[in-house]
C-alpha cells in the first residue's frame, strides 16, 4: 500500500500496484461487534463496599497454532456495581474457517496503573468467537472461574455484524482528453481506487483493467462491497488515482481526484464529473487546467446475499477411511499412540472443533467406510463408527474421536476405497433438508486412491443439488491425482453428460499442511483454514440457487432479531 505523498513517491511504490490482485485479494472479514456485560461478580477482600469496586474486562486473542496470547482491548471502567454493563464493544474480524480462541479477563481496577496485573483478578472465561455467533439469539452467558473456592459471577455476551457492510456497488466509468503519455503512442490508462483510514493514509481496494492506446477510455463495470470502498462510512473519502501502464511496472503518474460513496451514489451526473489533477504539473505550470476528465457512467448498489447461521445448522459428518494397515504398528497411518494423534485423528480434530460451534446439538452422524465387520466379517463401504446403526450420533468431536478408537479395536481394515455409498448415505440425509434449516458438511479422510471414481463422480453431481458440501483430506504418501478431479475449481464435475449444479467439493493433501517442527496444533490450524475456507460460499450458493432469501435470526423468546447476524460470504 501507499500513500499519495509526491510524484516521486508513487513512482517509488508501483511495486505494491503490481502485486495488487483484484481477483484474488480478500476483502475484510465479517466484522462483528461483540458487547460484554457481568452479573454478580465476586467482591475482591480489599473493597469494603461496592461503592469502591470499579470494573474492566480485558480481551485476549489467541494465534493460530500457538498457545500465546495477546491483549485486543479492553472495555472501560464502570464503578460502583457488580453487574456492570459496558458501552465499549469490541470488534472483531469473523473468519468462518479459522477457530478463534478468546479469553476474557475481569478485573478490578484500584490504581490508575495500565499494567492489568497491577489490579485484583475477578474471574476469566474462554470461548471462541463462533460458539457466540453460534448462540442461540447471538447471545451467550459463561459463568466466571480462576478463584478456587469461589463463585466469580457470569459474564454475559451478545454478538452483531456491524450494519453498513452488506451492500455491493456496481460502477461504470469513462476518461476523456488524458494526457499522452506515451512517445510513440497516446496513453494506456487504468484506475487504482483508494479509502482513506483514520489515520489520513490511504489502502488499495480496486484496481481497474488497463485500456490500451487511448486518451479516451472506457473502463468495464465492476462490482465491489461497500465495506471494501469505504468501510460503511458513506462520507469516507475514496480517492482515486490515474495511471499510465508500462510494461516494466513503472507506470506513469497521470493524475487523481478524490470522491466518496456518497457522491458516487447519485449516479451519472454533472456532479460525478471529476477533474483529473497534477499536483506536480500544478504547481509548475500557470496556465495548466487538468490532465482529463473522469466521467461515472452508472452506479448501482445492491445487497450482498448473506444467510444467517441462527437457523442454519451446520451438521458434520465425519468419515475416517479405515482401510489403511494394522493400527497397533507404528506403519499405519491408525497406528493409536500413547503420545500423540495420528493424522487422521488430527484431521477430525482440526475441521470438526470449527464445525461443531455451529451445531446447536452437537450431535454428529460417523460413519467409517473400508472394513470387515463383526461378527461375521462382513465388507462395508459405509457404517456407523459407534456401531449403532439406528444411532449414529457422536456427542461433540470428542465423542468421534472416541468412536473412531473404538472402531479401530473392533473392526478389521479392509479396501478397496470405495466413496460413492458414503456420499449417497449423507445426501439421502439431506435431501429431506432442503429448506435451509440444515447444511451438511461431509468430512471425508482417506489414504488410498479412489476405486469407484465413476460411481463418486455420480454421486457428487447428484449431491450438488442438495444442501451440502463434501471436505476429502488425503494421508500418507500416496498420489492422489484423482482426486483433483473432483475438487471442481477449474472444471465442475460431470457424469453421463451432467455438470454439477455447484462446485461442493474441496480437496487437500494433508502433507502440505503438516508443521516441520512436528507442531501438530500448526498443522491442525492450517489444515482447518483452507479445508473450510469454501463452505459459507458453497453454502450461500444453495440457498441463492434454490432462491431461499435471508430471513431474520430469531431471539431466545422466539421474536426477530434485528439487524440478524449473517455468515459472510
Amino acid at each position: 500500500m501507499f500513500f499519495s505523498i509526491s510524484e516521486d513517491d508513487k513512482f517509488l511504490s508501483m511495486a505494491s500496484i503490481g502485486d495488487f490482485d483484484p481477483l484474488h485479494s480478500t476483502v475484510p472479514a465479517t466484522k462483528i461487534e461483540v458487547t460484554v456485560s457481568c452479573s454478580s461478580l465476586i467482591s475482591c477482600s480489599l473493597c469494603l463496599s461496592v461503592s469502591l469496586f470499579s470494573t474492566v474486562v480485558v480481551l485476549y486473542i489467541q494465534g493460530i497454532g500457538t498457545k500465546e496470547w495477546r491483549e485486543f482491548g479492553r472495555t472501560e471502567v464502570i464503578e460502583n456495581t457488580l453487574n456492570p454493563d459496558f458501552v465499549r464493544k469490541f470488534v472483531l474480524d469473523f473468519f468462518f474457517e479459522e477457530k478463534q480462541n478468546l479469553r476474557f479477563d475481569v478485573y478490578n481496577v484500584d490504581t490508575r496503573s495500565s499494567n492489568i496485573s497491577k489490579h485484583d483478578f475477578l474471574g476469566q472465561t474462554f470461548c471462541t468467537l463462533g460458539e457466540i455467533i453460534g448462540s442461540t439469539g447471538s447471545r451467550m452467558e459463561r459463568t466466571l472461574s480462576g478463584i478456587p473456592g469461589k463463585k466469580c459471577g457470569n459474564i454475559i455476551f451478545t454478538a452483531e455484524e456491524l450494519s453498513n457492510c452488506r451492500d455491493i456497488a456496481t460502477m461504470q466509468l469513462c476518461a476523456n482528453k488524458l494526457d499522452k503519455k506515451d512517445f510513440f503512442g497516446k496513453s494506456d490508462p487504468f484506475l487504482v481506487f483508494y479509502r482513506s483510514n483514520e489515520d489520513g493514509t490511504f489502502t488499495i481496494c480496486h484496481k481497474t483493467e488497463v485500456i490500451k492506446n487511448t486518451l479516451n477510455p472506457v473502463w468495464q463495470p465492476f462490482t465491489i462491497p461497500v465495506r471494501a470502498l469505504c468501510n460503511g462510512d458513506y462520507d469516507r473519502t475514496v480517492k482515486v488515482d490515474v495511471f499510465d501502464w508500462d510494461r516494466d511496472g513503472s507506470h506513469d503518474f497521470i493524475g487523481e481526484f478524490t470522491t466518496s460513496y456518497r457522491e458516487l451514489s447519485r449516479g451519472q451526473s454533472q456532479f460525478n464529473v471529476y477533474e483529473v489533477l497534477n499536483p506536480k504539473k500544478k504547481g509548475k505550470k500557470k496556465k495548466y487546467v487538468n490532465s482529463g476528465t473522469v466521467t461515472l457512467l452508472s452506479f448501482k448498489v445492491e445487497s450482498e446475499y448473506t444467510y444467517s447461521l441462527d437457523h442454519t445448522k451446520i451438521k458434520c459428518v465425519p468419515n475416517p477411511s479405515l482401510i489403511s494397515g494394522n493400527p497397533a504398528q507404528p506403519t499405519s497411518l491408525h497406528y493409536m499412540s500413547p503420545y500423540q494423534m495420528n493424522t487422521y485423528a488430527m484431521a477430525l480434530k482440526a475441521v470438526g472443533e470449527i464445525i461443531q460451534d455451529y451445531d446447536s446439538d452437537k450431535l454428529f452422524p460417523a460413519y467409517g467406510f473400508g472394513a470387515k465387520l463383526p461378527p461375521d466379517g462382513k465388507i462395508s463401504h459405509v457404517f456407523p463408527l459407534n456401531g449403532n446403526s439406528e444411532d449414529p450420533n457422536c456427542v461433540a468431536i470428542e465423542g468421534v474421536l472416541e468412536a473412531y478408537f473404538q472402531s479401530l479395536r473392533t473392526v478389521q481394515l479392509y479396501g478397496p476405497t470405495n466413496f460413492a455409498p458414503v456420499i449417497n448415505q449423507v445426501a439421502r440425509s439431506a435431501q429431506d433438508v432442503t429448506d435451509g434449516s440444515q447444511y451438511f458438511v461431509l468430512l471425508m479422510i482417506t489414504d488410498g486412491v479412489i476405486s469407484d471414481m465413476v460411481q463418486t463422480k455420480e454421486a457428487v453431481v447428484n449431491a450438488s443439488a442438495l444442501p451440502m458440501s463434501i471436505i476429502i483430506v488425503g494421508v500418507g504418501p500416496a498420489e492422489f491425482d484423482a482426486m483433483e478431479e473432483l475438487d471442481g475449481d477449474d472444471v465442475r464435475v460431470s457424469s453421463r453428460g451432467r455438470f454439477a449444479e455447484r462446485d461442493i467439493v474441496q480437496f487437500v493433501p494433508f502433507r502440505d499442511y503438516i508443521d516441520r517442527s512436528g507442531n501438530q496444533v500448526l498443522s491442525m490450524a492450517r489444515l482447518a483454514k483452507d479445508v473450510l475456507a469454501e463452505i459459507p460460499d458453497q453454502l450461500l450458493s444453495f440457498m441463492k440457487s434454490k432462491g431461499i432469501e435471508p430471513r431474520p435470526a430469531l431471539s431466545a423468546s422466539g421474536t426477530p432479531n434485528k439487524p440478524p447476524l449473517n455468515a459472510r460470504i
